[in-house]
């Protein structure tokens, strides 16, 4: 778990601006979500709020799911996904090859919609609500892990920008947290969906870029780490991640597209010898059935 690889990229980088990614793709079930499922279990079981024999439910847009999926299996506990019912096949199917039961929501209701029916079902019946929305587990892993691996990794090295999209908010506000904390230099840009800015102070409205942006404002969210905002489309962020496939060897998800999409932007206005990190969350083979990947049909 974690001590993912940090990997400058080659070929798609503004002349004389490094841009780095960290790929997360390389956690055991193939997200960053496996470090907060691990981080919630571990946490509940100390504190007494999960025990042996209850169930685990979460909301999810599909990696915490999985992740939550892997970690319960390991621990032999019981677990209940709520996950849109416009999210790609892969991931209900890699949820249930690990044991999970998954319930379809409506995509309309969207982020608050399933959230509210994974709490309702944890109330009905005793199941323990993982809540990655809210749980301070979440950005605690981030600043106490992801943000470590960082730190270590840019001791010796320049870092000039941190740029992360954001869903429920856990890596954005616990790595920028923390590295703000340690290194005063380093600036934060948040990026987000065109369609839902909701940081730079827009209406939400409806997006496909799956994970990110919620119909709400996740309490663990920490909107003053930001020191700008980016907005990205949704067709750039998609043949980001193709790019990213077919130059830089990085299968990744739109998610990580429209990361690197706002690390780009960010990097294309930098000085000279500037350096620009995001986290690209995922790997693209879980959306393979989507139209991220449809022109890869032989």
């Amino acid at each position: 778990m974690g001590r993912t690889p940090i990997v400058r990229i080659n070929r798609l980088a503004p002349a004389g601006v490094d841009i780095y990614v960290k790929v997360e793709a390389r956690n055991p079930s193939g997200s960053i979500k496996d470090r907060i499922a691990a981080s919630i279990l571990d946490d509940a079981l100390a504190r007494g709020a999960l025990r042996p024999g209850q169930a685990v439910v979460e909301a999810t847009s599909g990696n915490a799911g999985v992740a939550l999926a892997m970690a319960c299996a390991v621990r032999g506990y019981r677990f209940v996904a709520f996950i849109s019912d416009n999210y790609s096949v892969e991931r209900r199917r890699l949820m249930r090859a690990y044991g999970a039961e998954v319930v379809l929501t409506p995509a309309a209701e969207g982020a608050m919609g399933r959230s509210r029916a994974a709490r309702e079902y944890a109330e009905r019946t005793g199941a323990y609500f993982a809540d990655q929305y809210a749980n301070p587990a979440n950005p605690a892993c981030h600043r106490d892990s992801t943000a470590r691996e960082i730190l270590q990794a840019f001791a010796q090295r320049r870092l000039d920008w941190f740029v992360s999209g954001w869903g429920s908010g856990g890596t954005l506000s616990g790595v920028g947290a923390a590295l703000k904390a340690a290194r005063a230099d380093v600036q934060v840009a948040a990026a987000e969906p065109a369609r839902a800015r909701v940081l730079a102070g827009h209406p939400w409205t409806a997006h496909e870029i799956a994970g990110w942006a919620p119909n709400f404002m996740p309490a663990v969210m920490t909107p003053e780490v930001v020191d700008r905002t980016v907005a990205v489309e949704e067709d750039e962020a998609r043949e980001a991640a193709r790019e990213l496939a077919r130059q830089e060897g990085l299968c990744c998800g739109i998610s990580s597209g429209a990361a690197f999409v706002a690390a780009r932007k960010i990097a294309s206005r930098a000085p000279a010898g500037s350096a620009v990190l995001t986290i690209l969350p995922d790997t693209g083979e879980r959306y393979l059935s989507t139209s991220l990947f449809d022109s890869a049909d032989a």
